[in-house]
């Protein structure tokens, strides 16, 4: 219990920091000083990313096989973690799609379809992306966190990051080698991205911040050191924050308690701004990339009737929502005969 103690108050001190490469004209292109760009390639039973001049980057790290399957011999971009992959020893390598990096004044809100098999996932997750940094919250602390949107959609299942080999899913009973199962959730679930531009993101950002500190911040429950203890169903969930600090932000009207109630909820109000000018709205979904350490996900149902008669309206007036959004009131009740959002 001690040691589990010890774990969870160095999750808590710990912050994900990428290592940086430094800058040399010429040979890659650098999205930052930390990330470089190249194509994922394999030779001689190396996996590394070559750059523009052919030359080997980042071959000293471990590269997951998950990356390998989705995304060989294409362009990627990638860094170093601070953490090391248990087999080798190596740290380990974050790839991600080199796709245009967006304005990074933004709010996104990620609905994740749930896990099956996991009675925790059973009605999905709710997250938020506040100017390209993602704020989780959970029952369990190490997975209450601030990160980049990298490492929030397509964390390697390498290291810590990775599901129990035997058993799946989180595991501490090993101290000096927990395995918290927090892989990047596209490689876990489909994710829907509710993408606003106009929300107050700084009061976002402030808010959702003091609430991780406010959650670290709470004395453990001895019994269960690794779990928030302030957690509640209807209160303290990843959804209900979420809410809480989008009605801070403006949207007093956001209503639910379950993921995807929420979303929606989130969604009408803010189709309503849009239409009044204020706020600008797209929806898209990131489709699973399926990996042995998961099997697909499913949507949750919709369980406010509220929200059965919202979607006509946010099929029509919000952008990439038509070919998403369930047909009808009873979709998630009987027969899935549309395309599941």
């Amino acid at each position: 219990m001690a040691d589990i103690r010890m774990q969870v108050a160095n999750a808590r001190r710990r912050t994900r920091r990428p290592v940086g490469c430094a800058a040399s004209e010429g040979r890659f292109t650098h999205v930052s000083s930390f990330f470089i760009k190249g194509v994922l390639s394999q030779e001689d039973g190396a996996t590394f990313i070559e750059a523009a001049d052919g030359s080997r980057q980042l071959a000293e790290g471990q590269v997951w096989s998950g990356y390998v399957s989705h995304w060989l011999d294409r362009p990627v971009r990638a860094r170093l973690l601070a953490q090391r992959d248990y087999a080798q020893g190596r740290p380990i390598v974050l790839v991600w799609p080199d796709e245009p990096t967006p304005d990074p004044h933004y709010v996104a809100l990620y609905y994740n379809e749930r896990l099956v098999g996991h009675v925790a996932s059973l009605f999905g997750h709710l997250a938020i992306n506040v100017d390209g940094r993602v704020f989780n919250f959970s029952h369990l602390l190490h997975e209450d966190e601030e990160m980049s949107v990298e490492e929030f959609l397509y964390r390697p299942a390498l290291g810590e990051f990775a599901p129990h080999p035997e058993r799946g899913g989180f595991s501490v009973e090993e101290p000096n080698r927990p395995y918290h199962s927090t892989f990047g959730r596209r490689f876990m679930r489909s994710v829907h991205e509710l993408h606003i531009r106009g929300l107050d993101s700084a009061t976002l950002m402030a808010h959702f911040r003091a609430e991780l500190a406010a959650i670290h911040a709470t004395p453990p429950d001895p019994h269960r050191p690794e779990k928030y203890r302030d957690f509640s169903f209807w209160r303290r969930s990843c959804a209900t924050i979420v809410r809480d600090g989008l009605r801070r932000a403006g949207l007093s009207g956001v209503q639910g308690v379950l993921p995807r109630d929420v979303y929606l909820s989130a969604a009408h109000r803010l189709a309503q701004a849009q239409r009044r000018g204020e706020v600008s709205l797209r929806m898209r979904k990131l489709m699973q990339l399926e990996v042995p350490e998961a099997p697909p996900s499913k949507p949750t149902p919709i369980f406010n009737p509220r929200n059965w008669w919202r979607v006509p309206a946010l099929r029509s007036g919000v952008a990439g929502a038509g070919d998403l959004l369930p047909r009808g009131p009873r979709y998630g009740l009987g027969p899935q005969r549309t395309r599941p959002f």
